[in-house]
């Protein structure tokens, strides 16, 4: 089953959801708005992705800013806490099949988990 990380207020998010949606892919959507992803979880992700947090993170939103998560010298743990803290921090969409993960940009990244 794909666990899809889901903003339904993103056009790329709506798209990539409906590409797997038509081809019957099982899903476990997780609108992380709503229920932002534990610590824990968001390790996972990195290690699916093959990434550090800082490169989960959409360095264009107002808290990325706001909470100076620009500085270098920030440890991946307190990039994971403001992910967590603040979810709209997190890139969407992302899709996770066991240890395999891909972000969906553009949305056709995640028929490679097909």
């Amino acid at each position: 089953m794909i666990r899809f990380y889901h903003n339904p207020r993103c056009s790329k998010s709506r798209e990539a959801l409906k590409l797997l949606q038509e081809r019957a892919a099982p899903l476990d959507i997780v609108e992380y708005l709503k229920t932002p992803p534990s610590i824990e979880e968001l390790q996972q992700l990195c290690r699916a992705l093959g990434v550090s947090p800082r490169q989960i993170m959409r360095s264009k939103e107002d808290d990325y800013v706001r909470l100076h998560l620009d500085d270098v010298s920030l440890e991946d743990k307190h990039l994971l806490q403001a992910i967590h803290s603040h979810p709209q921090l997190l890139e969407r969409p992302i899709a996770l099949l066991d240890n395999r993960a891909v972000i969906g940009r553009p949305p056709e990244q995640v028929l490679s988990l097909l």
